[in-house]
């Protein structure tokens, strides 16, 4: 079901496909905490906002984290009349998402492929690569991870949004133009590792910036990144793993890659992704830089490209 509106109105069905609560909780909260007043069609249906959604996203949010639903109603209701928190309040915060992200969660939560590629469209030709990378294509994966670990979202739903954003993203990157004498980025996921989709957000990034880039599929055949990069002689590269399982099947996979690095004074190399961080916590690394922070691999290669 689309919005009932051009404003951005949503129904019920919708907003638990969106929040994973259900028409039954979020009538009792609006009920008896008054968090949200839908706005009442003429045939009594309730509509609803970005803003009532992001309100009930906040409060699960805070739930979850075990706090009462009145006093986290009372929290919601405090931070939005722009009332300062203690400071010691040990409180995650929820991030507000707009409504190219609402409507990507009803679709996934559907796993209606057609509507999720026509929003990721709209979307980026609407805010431009920069926007739609920081505000809908990240935010939005982080809701799908957040679902699928705490079970809202089976793995087919996981899936198929995945893998539609992936495909969007590797149609732009074919698309974009740049200068035949930009500098080179090679990426790669790391031998068994098969989660790409940092890698092409990560190039995408780079490409605003001027470079050219090229990307080793996901779970590339051992030797393969080594030999690429000896081809291609690339300025920067970035390697992946978001999982620990390349390091499980091959336990000496980073000493030889660093030894690799160590032999490749010209080129600079990136090491990302929750699995190589928890791996490289306990192995040292000499050549490689670890790192999980898009803008520090973005900024050191800046310097480089000049």
């Amino acid at each position: 079901m689309a919005p009932s509106n051009t404003n951005n109105r949503y129904f019920i069905q919708q907003v638990a496909d969106m929040t994973g609560l259900s028409k039954q909780v979020i009538r009792k909260w609006e009920e008896r905490y008054s968090l949200v007043l839908p706005e009442r069609l003429e045939n009594g249906y309730r509509v609803y906002s970005e803003r009532d959604i992001n309100l009930l996203l906040q409060v699960k949010a805070l739930s979850e984290q075990g706090m009462p639903i009145r006093q986290a109603v009372e929290m919601v209701d405090t931070e939005n009349q722009d009332t300062p928190r203690p400071v010691e309040d040990p409180v995650v915060e929820q991030q507000s998402l707009n409504n190219f992200v609402l409507q990507l969660l009803e679709q996934g939560n559907r796993c209606d492929e057609l509507e999720l590629m026509i929003t990721l469209q709209q979307a980026y030709h609407q805010v431009g690569l920069y926007t739609f990378l920081d505000q809908v294509v990240l935010p939005f994966l982080n809701e799908v991870g957040n679902k699928w670990e705490k079970g809202e979202w089976n793995e087919y739903q996981e899936s198929v949004s995945s893998l539609i954003v992936r495909d969007f993203l590797v149609q732009i990157r074919r698309n974009y133009q740049y200068r035949p004498d930009a500098p080179l980025v090679l990426a790669a996921c790391l031998p068994y590792e098969r989660h790409e989709i940092p890698l092409h957000i990560l190039l995408l990034q780079f490409m605003l910036k001027g470079w050219r880039t090229f990307l080793i599929g996901a779970s590339p055949a051992p030797g393969s990144i080594e030999a690429l990069i000896e081809k291609m002689k690339p300025k920067t590269v970035l390697l992946s793993a978001s999982t620990t399982i390349p390091f499980e099947r091959e336990p000496n996979l980073l000493e030889k890659l660093d030894k690799f690095a160590a032999t490749q004074r010209e080129i600079d190399f990136f090491l990302g992704g929750k699995g190589a961080i928890v791996y490289a916590a306990s192995n040292k690394l000499t050549t490689i830089r670890v790192t999980d922070d898009i803008e520090d691999v973005l900024e050191n290669t800046d310097v480089r490209a000049k």
